[in-house]
C-alpha cells in the first residue's frame, strides 16, 4: 500500500523523501486547493519530479479546485507543462476540467479529489466510466462501504490517515465562501468551523461551556493502516500541506513503520508533541467524538502543573522548549532559562519544580502543555540531513579477457576499456565488484550483484571509476516517459430548448397539482431505483 506525504515547499518534499514516502503530492501557484501554502514554481515542480523520479517516488499534483470559465485556457496549459514534465498524476475536482482534459491528453493519470465528494459506490463507478485512475475517498466514507466499492469497481482507491478534518463532507462546505467571501472549493477556505461559537435557543440561552463547537479533531489511523491495507486500499493519504517539515517527515516514517507493526506510546507522544488538536478514529471507523471544543489549534502534551509561581514537572523539558499555561490567562514561552534550586539548567525532569519567567500571570493548578520539543525537533532535521535513503540497483559485471568490461543495470548497457590479461598484478572477482559497488556520496546502493568475471586479469582502476561514474550520471538524469499524446477536445451535446420556469421547494407534507420532482440528498451511501424525475446533488446520483 503506497504512503503519500504531502509538501507545500521543497523542505517539506526532501523530507517527505527522506522518511519513505512512496509518492508525494504538492501544488503549484495555481488552482489547488491550498492557495496560502508555500507552494511550487514551476521550476520548482520539474527539479522535485526529477528528484522524487530517481528515488521512484511519484509525483501527484493537485489541481483540484473549481475552474472559471476565464481560466480554462491557462488551466490547460498548466496541465500541458505538467505532463510535458512527467507528472505521475494530477488530482482534479471539476468534472468540466476532468472531461477536457481525459480527452485532450488519453494518456494522463487522472486522480479524483477529494473535493470531488466521491462517498458511494455509484460514484466510483461513475469515475471508471470517466476514465479515472484512482479516487480519493471522503473522509466520511466508513469502512464497510470502501470494501463495497474496492471489491465491485476495478479502480484505485486512496484514503486519508492522518491529520486535519473538516466539519464538512469532503467538497460540500459553502460556509467559508457565505461568511467570508473566500471558498474552499477555491484553496482559500477561512476555516470558519474553527472560531468560536455559542450555542443558545431562541431565548438567548447560553448551552455550551467550551467554545469550538465545530472544530475537529485530528484523524490519527495510523494503527489501523494494516485493516486497511487488506480490504485493498491502494495508497493511505496524510494530510498537511500546510504543515512544517518536521510533522511531513514523522508522520510519514511513522506510517511506514506502522504497516509492519502497532506504534507505540512514545510514537503516539512525539506525534503529539508535533501538532495535534486531540485525535480521533474518524468517521471511517465510526467515531462519535470528533470534536474538540476546547482549542482549535495545537494542544500540545502536558508536562506539569503551576505550584507556588512555578512548574511541578510530570515530564521533561529542556533548554529551548516551547510551553504554554492553560489557565484563565493563557500565555506561552520559550524556554531559554530555567532554573532548579535557584541555579540555571538546561534539563529537568519528572518530580522537578522549576522556575521561569513567564509573560503573563499565572494562577496555583494551571495546567502546563508542552508545545515545542526541541530535542525531537534536532533529532528529526538530523536524520533528514543525514540523506539516508538509497535506491538499490541491482548489476550484472562481465569482465572477459579480451572483450570490453561491460555493466549492465536496469534497462542499460554500458561498456568501457578492453579487459587485459594481468602480467604482474591481478584483479580479483572480489576486488573488482567491490570497486564497482562503492558508490561514494550518491544515493544509490549496490542490490544483487550477478557476474561473469574471468580469473587473472587487469583493467587500469581509473577506467573503472570511469565506467562508474557513468553508470551514476545515467541513474541521475533517468526520467520516465509518460507517452505524450494531445489530440483534439470534443463534446457531443443535443439541443435543449430554453425554457424561464419557477421551482419551489417544497416539504414532503405538501402535494400540489404541479410537477413534482424529488430532490435527492447530497450524501447518499446507497442508491435505491427511482423510476422518477429526480434532481440531484452528487455525482453518485448521477451516474
Amino acid at each position: 500500500m503506497e504512503v503519500l506525504s504531502p509538501a507545500g515547499n521543497m523542505e517539506c518534499f526532501k523530507a517527505a523523501i527522506q522518511g519513505l514516502a512512496d509518492a508525494i503530492y504538492i501544488g503549484g501557484k495555481n488552482f489547488g486547493a491550498r492557495a496560502f501554502s508555500s507552494n511550487f514554481t514551476n521550476e520548482e515542480i520539474i527539479l522535485a519530479i526529477k528528484e522524487a523520479h530517481k528515488y521512484n517516488v511519484k509525483v501527484y499534483v493537485t489541481v483540484n479546485t473549481l475552474i472559471y470559465e476565464d481560466e480554462v485556457d491557462s488551466f490547460m496549459n498548466y496541465i500541458d507543462f505538467l505532463y510535458k514534465n512527467n507528472v505521475d498524476a494530477i488530482i482534479i475536482q471539476d468534472i468540466g476540467m476532468l472531461d477536457l482534459i481525459r480527452k485532450t491528453y488519453p494518456n494522463l493519470e487522472i486522480h479524483a479529489s477529494t473535493q470531488m465528494h466521491i462517498h458511494n459506490l455509484e460514484g466510483a463507478k461513475l469515475m471508471k466510466k470517466l476514465g479515472v485512475k484512482r479516487i480519493v475517498l471522503a473522509r466520511e466514507t466508513p469502512i464497510k462501504l470502501i470494501k463495497e466499492i474496492k471489491e465491485n469497481v476495478d479502480i484505485e482507491i486512496e484514503v486519508f490517515c492522518y491529520g486535519a478534518l473538516c466539519v464538512s463532507y469532503s467538497g460540500q462546505c459553502l460556509m467559508s465562501s457565505l461568511i467570508g467571501g473566500r471558498s474552499g472549493n477555491r484553496g482559500s477556505c477561512t476555516q470558519c468551523c474553527r472560531k468560536p461559537y455559542d450555542l443558545v435557543d431562541k431565548s438567548g440561552k447560553k448551552y455550551n461551556k467550551d467554545k469550538y463547537l465545530l472544530s475537529m479533531k485530528d484523524l490519527n489511523v495510523l494503527n489501523y493502516l494494516r485493516e486497511l491495507e487488506q480490504i485493498g486500499v491502494d495508497s493511505i493519504k496524510i494530510e498537511g500541506r500546510m504543515k512544517s517539515k518536521e510533522y511531513v517527515y514523522l508522520v510519514t516514517k511513522l506510517a511506514n513503520k506502522a504497516l509492519k507493526t502497532n506504534l507505540d506510546n512514545n510514537d503516539l507522544k512525539n506525534l503529539k508533541l508535533l501538532f495535534n488538536r486531540e485525535f480521533t478514529k474518524g468517521y471511517m471507523f465510526g467515531s462519535d467524538d470528533n470534536i474538540n471544543e476546547f482549542r482549535p489549534n495545537h494542544v500540545g502534551v502536558k508536562i506539569g502543573t503551576i505550584k507556588n509561581n512555578k512548574i511541578l514537572l510530570t515530564d521533561n523539558v529542556c533548554q529551548g522548549d516551547g510551553i504554554r499555561v492553560i489557565g484563565k490567562n493563557d500565555t506561552g514561552l520559550i524556554l531559554n532559562y530555567i532554573y532548579k534550586n535557584g541555579k540555571l539548567v538546561n534539563k529537568a525532569g519528572i518530580g522537578d519544580l522549576i522556575s521561569v519567567k513567564f509573560n503573563d500571570k499565572v494562577n496555583e493548578g494551571d495546567i502546563v502543555v508542552k508545545t515545542l520539543d526541541k530535542e525531537l525537533i534536532d533529532n528529526i532535521n538530523k536524520e533528514i540531513k543525514e540523506n539516508k535513503r538509497k535506491v538499490l540497483i541491482d548489476i550484472k559485471i562481465e569482465a572477459k579477457i579480451g572483450k570490453k568490461l561491460k555493466i549492465e543495470f536496469l534497462d542499460n548497457i554500458l561498456e568501457g576499456v578492453l579487459v587485459e590479461k594481468a602480467i604482474n598484478s591481478e584483479l580479483t572477482k572480489e576486488e573488482l565488484i567491490k570497486r564497482i559497488s562503492k558508490l561514494g556520496n550518491t544515493i544509490y546502493k549496490i542490490g544483487e550483484v550477478k557476474s561473469n568475471i574471468d580469473d587473472n586479469i587487469f583493467i587500469p582502476i581509473k577506467k573503472i571509476n570511469e565506467l562508474k561514474n557513468e553508470m551514476i550520471n545515467i541513474l541521475d538524469n533517468k526520467t520516465k516517459d509518460n507517452s505524450y499524446i494531445k489530440s483534439n477536445y470534443y463534446i457531443d451535446l443535443p439541443d435543449f430548448i430554453s425554457k424561464r420556469e419557477i421551482s419551489v421547494l417544497e416539504d414532503n407534507t405538501y402535494t400540489s397539482d404541479k410537477m413534482n420532482i424529488l430532490k435527492l440528498p447530497r450524501v447518499i451511501e446507497k442508491h435505491e431505483y427511482y423510476n422518477e424525475s429526480l434532481l440531484i446533488g452528487e455525482l453518485g446520483s448521477l451516474n
